[in-house]
């Protein structure tokens, strides 16, 4: 299979220097205050986002190393398939979460609502539009049930390798 590369177009900040005991998802970190820290050479593309409550991040799981197609994820005790879980340990570690936008000054996003490790490297910044990204769903799977769970779950160290 042909090899892909990105290049970073950034960095996150956030409070938390080691992924055990951070928030599992966005919904999970509510209030929590980050940054990104864009690339000069990338600034003039944040024209207009301002007006966007919400952005989608996608970044570099860069302390990911490895994968398992089969894993125990954060919020149940059985093992599932890899891709039907949101686990950090992939083939391509790459992630995304919504974060709220307070507000840009230069190159630097203030960001609300941050689950992700300081100093991730950034992939891309897209805004957070509901009819787009928002579909109504009939199932989500093994997480019936799981969802409402979320706030009090925290990561440990079950995909450290």
């Amino acid at each position: 299979m042909e090899k892909i590369s990105y290049i970073a177009i950034g960095v996150i900040r956030s409070p938390f220097a080691d992924v055990e005991g951070m928030p599992i998802q966005p919904e999970g970190a509510k209030g929590v205050a980050g940054s990104v820290e864009l690339n000069p050479e990338y600034v003039e593309g944040l024209k207009d986002l301002e007006g966007f409550s919400h952005v989608l991040l996608i970044y570099h799981f860069h302390r990911s190393e490895g994968h398992s197609l089969l894993v125990k994820p954060f919020l149940d005790n059985e093992v599932h398939g890899l891709f039907a879980t949101r686990a950090p340990r992939r083939p391509n570690p790459i992630g995304i979460s919504v974060v709220r936008l307070v507000r840009i000054e230069g190159p630097i996003l203030y960001i609300e609502d941050v689950d992700i490790l300081d100093g991730t490297p950034l992939l891309d910044i897209k805004p957070f539009v509901p009819p787009f990204d928002c579909p109504e769903a009939e199932r989500i799977g093994w997480l019936s049930g799981r969802v409402q769970n979320i706030c009090g779950t925290r990561a440990d160290k079950r995909f450290k390798q």
